[in-house]
């Protein structure tokens, strides 16, 4: 490993070398963190650890990838041997192996999203509860925080008793009822990977020592957006020798709202006194003047580990703010920008990035990218494997699986159509509740149903087809399987037959989809079907982001965590906006906004541009908002070519009346300002006075002072 002193810097060649206790690396933005990773991994494999006692984890099953490709290029041979995995991919691997010591079957099945809010759907029409009152969605999130902060349904009941609050009393009885649809149907969602492994290390003495004595040495990537119940695995995980290295930055901290816990970064100290820690500071992406930018925005924050990031890079463009009046002017600039650098600077579209804080923003941007005919491609809007076409390919093989997945059997029962109405359908959810047994089962009691011969028999040729591809997915691979299922279902004929423009692009998915199969069988050197459906469960929208030669990427700045652009333009920066309306009275989710807003300015290599509209169209009404407190902070350049404003308040939006200003009223006493609405003698805020009184005054009438 003579190669570490030539390509680590001494803060990283000290946190490559630092192998035994407890070490924590705070990694600001572009210091190298990955590479620091990597040559940690290679450094301990060259030093003779075996590679099954290494465990590396970090967030996306590409970041993994990604890691175990270059570790194997230093050490040749040796990183497939390492577990290098996300904390999904790992709980779900451990239930796999130790699902007797779990009292679960191996077949289990593991639930997506949509397959979430199936589940809570008819947990719903169950217990004759409204889904406007009882969104699946918002019940989707409640359970899914519950289990990341590793309450269970039985935990969240008592809970929700104890608080005599009605609502979460109904909430604590869907959990119950949806727990036990996920037990019935051998299926487990994304939070009961962590909590059932995480409970099991808890309480089990023997599973604990078996894998404290497995994993000698471990690694985290993105500590800082660890939740409860990844930060209790990692605790369990960690044995006598205390080898535990972990990764991130808290000035990265953007998932609160998901359930990460910010804190864990911060008390790791606590955890382990003897730690070490090391900071990396020198920035290997971005210009100086980026740089800068970013350290006097994120230095208003309170809550975090000191450290300035600098650069050997050399000086580039200063970073340009442009204000506009209406969105529509914001959106035309930057897009006549962007044709500017591509054709006068040579710029690949590839390499150019627009940011914002909400999918709604999107609209008014791929609107003026059409009208000038400027490629785009937009993230965060429907995913590859969330296409019907590909969930349907999907749902088959994991009905192969486990018979038992009554969520994939309803997906797939008509597809193609075999003549089941909703009405036929609940007969057969009748049958297999009078016998508590699986849809796919209920198809051995048709004769006690009052149904056509022909219909029948559609069905026992169904029943007849998932059984024998279940017996066939013993000896073939899961992309021969997938095959099979294509052409044996008729969903393939189906489409052919259907011959459109949307057929044929479901088609050419599905083919992708066999491609995806094929290449992760060649990749991992595991062609079962099992390994292949693990995988798929377990991919992220951030797995799916590639880089189109020919496009301008479009996304919302929490996708833009972890990629880096030559120019970056980050739009929206408007109070209510960024920071979000919801976190102005609020000092903790302001500091995660700011924290936003650094992600974002980071991304950018050597061009960034940021912008405002005075007033915008968004959620289908007219809104004016001063710009954004973040610009002021960051003190960008006014850019000299952007077009004139109607009204110019005072440079960077620092207008007297900013929402989360202190103020005093004369009458009510001192307040907060929580909106602000209208321009010039129009302006109302709507205050929040410390006396809890609520009040919305005319500004030119108050006489008010800025405190």
């Amino acid at each position: 490993m003579d190669i570490l002193q030539k390509y680590l810097n001494p803060e990283q060649l000290q946190a490559v070398r630092t192998t035994e206790g407890p070490l924590l690396v705070f990694a600001g933005a572009g210091t190298g963190k990955t590479r620091v990773i990597t040559y940690r991994l290679a450094y301990l494999l060259q030093q003779g650890v075996n590679p099954a006692s290494i465990l590396a984890v970090t967030f996306t099953n590409k970041a993994a990838e990604e890691m175990r490709q270059r570790v194997n290029i230093l050490c040749p041979g040796k990183a497939f041997g390492v577990w290098i995995t996300t904390f999904h991919s790992l709980a779900a691997r451990i239930l796999r192996q130790d699902y007797q010591l779990l009292n679960r079957k191996a077949d289990f099945v593991i639930y997506d999203e949509n397959d979430q809010k199936t589940i809570l759907r008819q947990c719903l029409k169950e217990l004759n509860l409204p889904d406007k009152k009882f969104h699946p969605g918002h019940l989707r999130e409640v359970i899914s925080r519950a289990k990341d902060d590793l309450i269970d349904a039985e935990s969240f009941m008592i809970y929700a008793e104890a608080s005599d609050d009605l609502w979460r009393q109904t909430v604590a009885k869907i959990y119950q009822l949806y727990q036990q649809k996920l037990n019935q149907n051998n299926a487990l969602d994304f939070g009961d990977l962590l909590l059932q492994v995480a409970a099991a290390l808890k309480e089990n003495q023997l599973f604990r020592q078996k894998y404290q004595q497995q994993f000698r040495y471990i690694m985290v990537d993105e500590y800082q957006d660890t939740n409860r119940a990844q930060y209790v695995l990692l605790k369990y995980l960690v044995g006598p020798h205390q080898n535990i290295c972990v990764v991130g930055d808290d000035d990265q901290s953007i998932y609160t709202w998901r359930g990460a816990n910010p804190q864990n970064i911060q008390e790791f100290r606590r955890d382990w006194p003897n730690a070490r820690i090391i900071t990396l500071q020198e920035n290997y992406r971005s210009s100086p003047q980026i740089l800068d930018c970013a350290w006097r925005l994120i230095s208003n924050n309170q809550m975090r580990h000191p450290k300035k990031l600098w650069t050997k890079n050399c000086p580039a463009e200063p970073v340009y703010f442009s204000e506009f009046d209406t969105e529509n002017a914001e959106a035309r600039n930057i897009a006549e920008k962007i044709q500017y650098l591509q054709r006068e600077k040579h710029i690949a579209l590839n390499e150019i990035a627009v940011f914002y804080r909400t999918n709604a923003q999107s609209r008014v941007l791929e609107e003026a990218f059409r009208y000038y005919e400027i490629p785009y491609r937009i993230y965060g809007t429907v995913r590859f494997y969330e296409r019907a076409e590909i969930k349907n390919i999907l749902a088959y093989l994991r009905l192969i699986y486990n018979p038992n997945d009554d969520i994939s059997f309803l997906r797939v029962i008509n597809i193609p159509s075999r003549g089941l109405g909703e009405k036929s359908l609940q007969q057969l959810q009748e049958l297999a509740r009078k016998y508590r047994i699986g849809l796919l089962q209920t198809l051995n009691y048709l004769g006690e149903l009052n149904w056509s011969e022909s219909k029948k028999q559609q069905l026992q040729n169904f029943q007849k087809m998932i059984s024998e591809l279940r017996q066939l997915s013993q000896q073939i691979s899961a992309y021969e399987l997938a095959l099979l299922v294509y052409e044996r279902s008729g969903y393939h004929q189906e489409l052919k037959d259907e011959n459109t423009l949307e057929s044929r692009n479901r088609q050419e998915n599905i083919e992708e989809l066999f491609n995806s199969i094929d290449e992760f069988g060649e990749r991992t050197n595991d062609t079962s079907l099992a390994a292949y459906l693990q995988q798929a469960s377990l991919l992220t929208a951030s797995d799916e982001i590639k880089s189109e030669q020919k496009s301008v990427s479009l996304m919302t700045l929490h996708l833009a965590k972890g990629l880096e652009f030559h120019t970056v333009f980050i739009s929206g920066l408007e109070e209510n906006i960024l920071p979000y309306h919801d976190a102005l009275l609020d000092e903790n989710e302001l500091e995660e906004e700011r924290r936003l807003m650094y992600v974002g300015i980071t991304r950018a290599k050597k061009n960034l541009f940021l912008s405002s509209a005075q007033q915008r169209r968004l959620y289908n009404r007219r809104i004016y908002n001063p710009v954004s407190r973040f610009v002021a902070e960051a003190i960008a350049e006014r850019d000299p070519g952007s077009e004139p404003v109607a009204v110019s308040e005072s440079a960077f939006g620092q207008t007297r009346w900013q929402p989360g200003s202190r103020i005093r009223h004369p009458i009510f006493g001192p307040g907060i300002i929580a909106e602000k609405t209208g321009r010039g003698e129009d302006l109302k805020l709507l205050i929040k006075f410390d006396s809890g009184i609520w009040k919305k005054i005319m500004v030119k009438y108050a006489n008010l002072e800025k405190l």
